[in-house]
């Protein structure tokens, strides 16, 4: 297959994770290839998303449904794109396409879709270096030499549109010297990737107390009343935002955040990809698969545990790995690197 396509197609993640985790690879084939109009299609909650990344040129929308796939493949027709490239393994998401008369369509072979596919992908670069990151690099068809240049650069990042940028500080409530500390305590695979809310309790409680820092804690709506009692429990200084942010207004306040202490989970990835240093806490999860990206990041984990992409939701043995990670542990993590921004 000529990967090189004056117009592509790329069918996106569904969870805000993964989405953060593809966009190395996007990167790098967008310096590869800077000629490439490329056009997104994912789901509507991270269209916002990915009009902040610079190497996308459009984003089409995947309502839910049949009616969604056959709207998509509607714009996708209008395209002309020579190839489409399927990042998630479903057989939905390579449906738009295959409807939308892309001739070339690549991705891994999936559950019950080969047919749907042109180009079957086998892992080669994502065997070498491990992290997930590296399975779209194989997807886009980029040579191990293209990477090896891009490994020092092998991080996401988006940009946020001033607007944006200037609502964040009006949540936030900036005023002269202001430094705040992000708290994702949630993870949308549930129990099994959560520290325990009391951890995030104490942890903001002790921060509050030595002075020179806010705590600002961030989710989605249905996490409201997780961040909501964190903030109650930590008393003045915190506030919540959960469920009152974009994801580009999230990122914009993220960016505003001199440590981010976070979940393996979705918004541990956005914090990166705005360049904010993270303290990221996991249990069974493999953070050598699905870590945090770029430099200066600390990852927190239980010494001796095997871990692995494949979780049940609600764990036991995830959530007893999780509550022995001391609330000491993590607040030395997040002081070292306060004191290194002073």
């Amino acid at each position: 297959m000529e990967q090189h396509a004056d117009r592509i197609l790329i069918s996106g993640l569904n969870w805000l994770g993964d989405s953060v985790m593809s966009m190395p690879a996007l990167h790098a084939y967008r310096r590869a290839y800077g000629d490439s109009r490329i056009t997104m299609l994912v789901k509507p909650q991270l269209i916002g998303l990915w009009r902040m990344h610079e190497a996308v040129d459009d984003v089409i929308a995947l309502g839910n449904g049949a009616g969604g796939i056959l709207r998509a493949a509607g714009r996708i027709r209008t395209l002309s794109a020579a190839a489409a490239f399927v990042f998630p393994n479903s057989p939905r998401a390579a449906l738009p396409p295959f409807v939308g008369g892309v001739p070339v369509r690549r991705g891994m072979r999936g559950k019950l879709r080969a047919w749907l596919l042109t180009d079957i992908v086998t892992p080669g670069l994502a065997r070498r270096h491990v992290h997930q990151s590296w399975e779209y690099a194989d997807i886009l068809g980029l040579n191990a030499e293209l990477c090896d240049e891009a490994t020092d650069k092998w991080r996401p990042e988006i940009r946020i549109p001033g607007d944006v940028a200037g609502r964040a500080a009006d949540m936030l409530g900036e005023s002269g010297g202001d430094r705040f500390a992000a708290f994702v305590p949630g993870a949308a695979r549930g129990p099994s990737k959560r520290w325990p809310a009391e951890h995030f309790l104490e942890v903001g409680r002790r921060l509050l107390g030595s002075g020179g820092v806010r705590v600002v804690v961030l989710g989605t709506g249905g996490e409201a009343g997780l961040c909501a009692g964190i903030v109650e429990g930590i008393g003045s200084g915190a506030c919540s935002l959960a469920g009152r942010t974009t994801i580009p207004e999230m990122a914009a306040v993220l960016a505003r955040c001199s440590v981010v202490l976070t979940n393996d989970s979705g918004g541990m990835h956005l914090a990166t990809a705005v360049g904010r240093r993270v303290v990221a806490i996991f249990g069974l999860t493999d953070p050598a698969k699905t870590g945090p990206m770029g430099p200066g990041h600390t990852v927190i984990a239980r010494e001796g545990v095997r871990g692995s992409r494949d979780v049940a939701r609600d764990s036991r043995e995830a959530r007893e790995c999780l509550e022995g990670i001391s609330p000491d542990e993590v607040l030395e993590a997040v002081g070292e690197i306060l004191g290194s921004e002073q």
